[in-house]
């Protein structure tokens, strides 16, 4: 199964109202100025033990390779990623339709976790699960792995019953 996460205000906050990861030493600091939510190592570290493909789902344009160095400097190896440039090239493409700026559907993503009340209406409208994660919250690692076990035992449910049928 696999999680995407946004990075601005979801994995990327203000360290003047979150509490954030310990920032890279110098100067991998200056070139890699954001800091990370306070847990967010861990988190994935974990999901990634518990099975699940943990990947980046951002409508920002940084380049892949600078996130995945980025994160590379936390210990932290990204199953995928998908950026702005990425999701006009693939979901987009040469569409008249304007398309939301994340689909995870269209990345077969059991769970989206974002911050955007845009991103929840539209993960109902195209029906896509999304996690809202966005004020402080000491607890907000937990509620990912709680919300991405739920999601997992659903489709393995589903998946006996399609298999009965």
């Amino acid at each position: 199964m696999r999680i995407s996460f946004d990075l601005d205000d979801v994995l990327f906050v203000d360290p003047n109202t979150f509490e954030t990861e310990p920032s890279l030493k110098f100067p991998l600091n200056r070139v890699f100025t954001e800091r990370l939510r306070k847990g967010t190592v861990d988190l994935i570290h974990e999901l990634q033990a518990q099975g699940f493909e943990v990947w980046v789902y951002t409508s920002s344009f940084r380049a892949d390779v600078y996130i995945r160095n980025l994160f590379r400097h936390y210990g932290i190896k990204f199953d995928g990623i998908i950026n702005g440039y990425r999701h006009r090239a693939e979901v987009q493409r040469d569409r008249d339709e304007v398309l939301p700026q994340k689909m995870p559907g269209f990345y077969r993503i059991s769970l989206h976790v974002d911050d955007e009340d845009a991103i929840i209406a539209n993960g109902r409208f195209y029906g896509f699960k999304v996690l809202r994660v966005c004020e402080p919250d000491e607890h907000w690692a937990e509620k990912v792995i709680t919300e991405a076990n739920r999601i997992r035992k659903n489709e393995e449910e589903a998946e006996k019953k399609r298999g009965k049928k």
